[in-house]
């Protein structure tokens, strides 16, 4: 019985873990009261008729609002390597009219955006997740237009300050040092780093940063 109730622990972890991750709609109206994303959008510089791409779209809560401000001669790129997540953004572009989103299923270590086409790639809260980091960077400047942007945004939390990156990664969070280094390290050059953009669901204990490098 012990066995079983700690087995059923690790499921509703699970569950709650993967329920938070795919940021859904009916927390989309919450989201909007701490993340900002008119200041990231003004960060990253969109303009109508962008094209943008936003790898680790789940849902499309940031699909959307790019979509929304690069308007009808501008396009969304929203990739995802699940293909259910896919398919929940399709209805909801389907149910709210929107036209300039194209959903791709990427795979682990491969976003496959069009080379030389995009304005802007966002990674938001995915970033710490990718094994193949090294990889996905060299892959998003090859996708990139000469000057174009990658807008890096993730949660630190505090208490792993120091800790390795491998450490940080498996507690879901990274620090912005290890990535800054990461993208230089690929080529491209750091255009705006912001430390401190605001707590994580306003929890005190994640701070929100954002890296901007341009190709």
């Amino acid at each position: 019985m012990e066995l079983h109730n700690k087995f059923l622990g690790v499921l509703i972890l699970i569950g709650v873990h993967f329920g938070q991750a795919q940021y859904k709609e009916n927390d989309w109206k919450e989201r909007d009261t701490w993340m900002n994303v008119s200041k990231i959008l003004e960060i990253a510089e969109i303009k109508k008729g962008d094209k943008v791409a936003d790898i680790g779209c789940h849902e499309g809560y940031l699909s959307i609002h790019i979509a929304k401000e690069v308007g009808a001669s501008g396009k969304v790129f929203a990739v995802d390597v699940r293909k259910d997540r896919l398919e929940k953004l399709d209805e909801h572009l389907e149910k709210r009219k929107i036209r300039n989103v194209k959903t791709i299923l990427g795979d682990y270590n491969d976003p496959k955006l069009p080379d030389t086409s995009l304005d802007v790639v966002f990674i938001l809260d995915t970033y710490h997740e990718m094994d193949d980091y090294k990889e996905i960077l060299t892959r998003v400047k090859k996708a990139l237009k000469p000057k174009g942007q990658i807008v890096l945004i993730e949660k630190f939390k505090k208490h792993m300050l120091n800790k390795s990156r491998d450490e940080q990664t498996d507690e879901h969070t990274l620090a912005m040092r290890y990535v800054k280094e990461e993208l230089e390290t690929t080529g491209f050059t750091i255009k705006t780093q912001i430390k401190d953009f605001g707590r994580w669901k306003n929890e005190e204990d994640k701070r929100m940063w954002i890296l901007v490098g341009t190709k």
